[in-house]
């Protein structure tokens, strides 16, 4: 079962995908793979870091003031960085959780050509429930990156306080049913 959340910039993707993670916790269910939270400095985002579900382990994905040769918009994707947070957090999820987290799927995360190929292996391979949050400018070549049959939600100011609990339900019913 592969569950993708998409929506505009601001909209609350991340946000469902936390709520889902504590409603799974909160039953449960051990829940691994990455988030790629904001970094703010005086209210001001200045980048992202990527954080492992299981571990705890973080690293940075981008930031304005780190150079590389990687960049999206004003950020400076921290390649390395990021590879060695988000393969091994999940490559642990793969043996150690029951559902797998990955957001976002952007820009940023689009320059690791290893992340898309380990998410593309889970996609095609793992029997676990996948949930991905996916940048909105991508959300329509997902089929690219994401092999298998998905479930497409768009988070709107009108869906994203109960969409939480759908994908919630749907994950635990693909879980109990055997279905991931």
């Amino acid at each position: 079962m592969i569950i993708a959340i998409t929506g505009r910039p601001g909209i609350g993707k991340s946000t469902v995908c936390l709520k889902v993670i504590d409603l799974l916790r909160n039953k449960g269910f051990k829940v691994g793979g990455v988030i790629c939270p904001e970094i703010r400095e005086c209210g001001v985002r200045v980048g992202f870091k990527v954080l492992d579900l299981i571990s705890g382990k973080e690293g940075l994905l981008a930031h304005v003031k780190y150079s590389s040769p990687f960049t999206v918009g004003k950020y400076f994707v921290q390649l390395e960085s990021f590879e060695s947070v988000a393969i091994p957090a999940l490559e642990d999820a793969l043996n150690n959780a029951d559902v797998i987290i990955f957001d976002e799927i952007g820009p940023m995360e689009l320059k690791s050509k290893k992340v898309l190929d380990l998410l593309s292996f889970i996609s095609n391979n793992v029997n676990k429930p996948l949930l991905i949050v996916v940048h909105w400018k991508i959300g329509s070549s997902i089929r690219n990156i994401i092999s298998g049959d998905y479930q497409i939600f768009e988070v709107t100011f009108e869906n994203r306080n109960t969409l939480p609990m759908l994908i919630f339900k749907l994950i635990v019913g693909g879980l109990k049913n055997g279905l991931a």
